[in-house]
């Protein structure tokens, strides 16, 4: 399952629709199996949520995010959680843990 985070300075992005950076992550059975960065141009929020399909995540954790962006997310049938802050291994080993409290 692939699960990607907003980085943004080694935290979570503050703002989902004009984050640059994605670490997406590839998790089994709750544990890491593999993780990479990718960037993202500019572009709009509907290349973005795209992206997220075409990449077949599963899970987004972000930062405050829109509600037009989070309903196209979401229309791919991918599972937000959003609102989210702190540093990304933080987030990232709540999440593994069930543990990620949103706001």
């Amino acid at each position: 399952m692939k699960v990607v985070l907003t980085v943004w300075e080694n935290r979570i992005s503050p703002v989902a629709d004009s984050a640059r950076q994605l670490l997406i992550v590839d998790i089994r059975d709750r544990t890491i199996q593999g993780r990479y960065t990718e960037y993202l141009d500019p572009e709009s929020v509907f290349y973005r949520a795209r992206r997220l399909a075409d990449l077949e995540v599963k899970t987004f954790i972000c930062g405050a995010i829109s509600d037009f962006f989070a309903s196209l997310v979401e229309g791919y049938g991918i599972r937000l959680i959003p609102f989210v802050s702190g540093e990304v291994n933080e987030v990232l080993d709540a999440y593994l843990e069930d543990s990620l409290r949103t706001p």
